[in-house]
């Protein structure tokens, strides 16, 4: 584990986030070989961060022994090379137990999901969020969706908290995005409080988000395809519009109409991806299911459409190179 802080090495981050599964064997328990050769081919397809146990991870569905089985197994495969953020959720005092395990494994932050089933009021949401930070001496991002949504005042306040150091946002409301910006902008000058894109499958608003000065974002597509993935964030931080809208038109566009025909697909149809990459990370677990042959399908065409236009802009280049020597 690095003595470099959590937000000082987000900051500087020039690849994806990844946001691993966890994987499960055939009798249905985590199994920590293959999650590991997943993390490693993350890092090594050029994964900025490791986000374990998360949402895509099924942090829903792991016991707490099993969460620190895996948040251990994330850590010692990265071995420093990124940071490993860990998920922390349910209710505040099973987050604080969640949060401690984390800590224990050797994360270097959290990524704080929302509470479990209540909608609490922002005074509530605030004091759930502070508690998770005092809890230990990691760094707290704080994921923004369903039952936690904030006003731009309460994300001011959690700016303020110590330990808490960015917003990961899941709820998609870009009015509310500018004005939580403005205002911790506007109040907290100079402050360096990070923002993340955490919609499911984020590339597809990474234009809209960037408008807003948020250019970090979670990848569900680098657990399954990270060249389309790489080359996404490589053409957007280079503003090639031809290849960022001809991935969007032909890939990212294809892959959230696909992910909407299905309850869980956030999670099953990512994990069906890596299946079909050649790793056999197992199935989701319940309540989730898996997705039917014809998605499954429609996810291979989809994939291969990427590479395809991936292939040709690789072969623009090359004759582009000759014609010039």
């Amino acid at each position: 584990m690095t003595s470099a802080p959590l937000a000082a090495r987000l900051s500087e981050v020039a690849g994806p986030l990844f946001f691993p599964v966890t994987a499960y064997g055939p009798d249905g328990t985590v199994d920590l070989g293959v999650f590991r050769a997943h993390v490693r081919a993350g890092i090594d397809a050029g994964a900025a961060a490791v986000f374990a146990c998360c949402g895509t991870g099924e942090f829903h569905a792991l016991t707490r022994e099993e969460f620190r089985l895996v948040v251990t197994a994330a850590v010692e495969e990265t071995a420093g090379q990124v940071p490993v953020v860990a998920g922390a959720g349910y209710g505040t005092a099973l987050a604080v137990q969640y949060a401690r395990t984390a800590e224990e494994a050797g994360a270097d932050g959290l990524l704080a999901l929302p509470p479990y089933l209540v909608v609490a009021g922002q005074e509530g949401l605030l004091n759930h969020y502070a508690a998770l930070a005092a809890a230990t001496g990691l760094e707290t991002i704080v994921y923004q969706r369903d039952n936690a949504v904030f006003t731009p005042e309460t994300v001011v306040a959690l700016a303020r908290t110590p330990g808490i150091i960015g917003l990961k946002d899941g709820y998609g409301d870009l009015d509310l995005m500018q004005r939580i910006v403005s205002a911790v902008r506007t109040q907290l000058p100079g402050d360096a409080f990070l923002y993340f894109n955490g919609l499911p499958t984020a590339e597809l608003t990474g234009l809209a988000y960037r408008g807003i000065g948020v250019t970090l974002y979670s990848s569900a597509v680098f657990a399954f395809a990270p060249d389309i993935a790489l080359a996404f964030h490589r053409a957007l931080a280079a503003g090639d519009d031809a290849l960022v809208n001809g991935l969007l038109d032909h890939f990212y566009r294809p892959l959230v109409e696909l992910r909407a025909k299905g309850h869980g697909y956030a999670v099953s149809l990512v994990k069906a991806g890596v299946r079909l990459q050649g790793l056999d990370v197992g199935e989701v677990r319940t309540p989730l299911t898996e997705p039917p042959a014809a998605h499954v399908k429609d996810l291979i065409e989809i994939i291969a459409s990427g590479r395809t236009l991936l292939a040709e802009r690789a072969s623009e280049g090359e004759q582009g190179t000759g014609e010039r020597a």
